[in-house]
């Protein structure tokens, strides 16, 4: 189903996710006004060009949402709010909550324990080498870019204090910001026995949101190709990007992810016709085709837009 005129249903937690009132503590700016929410121009029923811009792309995935981020308008949404694991899509929540506290320029140590669990648990790894202390920005980019677990373990273990209380604190800011159907149980995605996270693409829209909105993480999960250079407390580091959107024209960030359970995710955003669009694919079965789903999203979600 795709609705051109609906508002992003946001809870009074999420209401600062539109306002900037919650911009992390290294980029707060003063409050925007929120914009009115103007109905898309409509073209007459039965004209050609009507139905070229109306009828959306198809998606083939189990859900869906597109949403203009400056209004909260819903331009796409399919089964938005079914519950589903995401995957690495976790990993924003991460970085996002990361920034709420650190500055990029903090040292995060790397232990044995980071290592270990990336590789125990089969998911991605930035190859971050224990002792190597990393500023909080490069550990961004190994978290982003590679979905490196070992960055996300690392993370979470230094920012909770400890995992446990760093998801503590992912599902408490989830709650604010009206995600309510989200459950983290790790700061990377990677299932769990027993106790297997989800969210929906209605949330995970509300949190791309909210992230894009920081200049540092919206810089991070636009680039293509990062090097960390080698210093005194690091070696050297290359790390590319997974989003293969990224390269099409007004493409940023956000996220992609992948496990049997989840099916392949994308969070993305595209800017389009002067507006940024934000949108979110869950459980997609072939991997290359989210990305040029997203793409005919957003080329369509900028048509209907104007």
């Amino acid at each position: 189903m795709h609705d051109r005129k609906a508002p992003l249903l946001l809870g009074a937690g999420a209401l600062a996710l539109i306002t900037g009132l919650a911009a992390p503590a290294h980029a707060r700016t003063a409050t925007p006004q929120v914009p009115s929410v103007a109905a898309p121009a409509v073209l007459p029923a039965d004209s050609a060009a009507s139905r070229a811009v109306i009828d959306p792309p198809r998606v083939y995935g189990k859900a869906a949402i597109l949403v203009d981020a400056e209004t909260g308008a819903v331009r796409f949404r399919e089964a938005e709010n079914r519950r589903m694991p995401i995957a690495s899509l976790t990993k924003t929540m991460t970085a996002y909550l990361v920034l709420k506290s650190a500055k990029p320029g903090d040292l995060v140590e790397v232990r044995p324990e980071d290592v270990r669990y990336a590789r125990a648990g089969g998911g991605t790894t930035a190859y971050l080498r224990a002792g190597d202390r990393l500023p909080v920005k490069d550990m961004l980019y190994a978290l982003m870019l590679p979905s490196g677990a070992d960055a996300a373990h690392a993370l979470a273990r230094t920012y909770g204090p400890g995992v446990s209380g760093f998801v503590a604190k992912m599902n408490a800011t989830a709650r604010q910001l009206g995600m309510n159907d989200t459950s983290y149980v790790n700061a990377d995605g990677l299932p769990m026995p027993g106790s297997d996270g989800y969210s929906t693409a209605r949330d995970q829209a509300v949190l791309g949101v909210q992230a894009l909105r920081d200049p540092l993480l919206r810089q991070v999960t636009s680039t293509r190709r990062h090097t960390a250079a080698r210093t005194a407390t690091h070696r050297s580091y290359t790390w590319s990007n997974t989003n293969k959107l990224l390269g099409s024209p007004g493409a940023v960030g956000l996220k992609t992810g992948f496990t049997r359970a989840a099916g392949f995710s994308l969070a993305f955003a595209g800017e389009r016709a002067g507006r940024l669009l934000v949108g979110v694919l869950l459980g997609e079965s072939v991997s290359s085709r989210r990305f040029d789903t997203a793409r005919a999203l957003l080329d369509w979600g900028g048509r209907v837009g104007v």
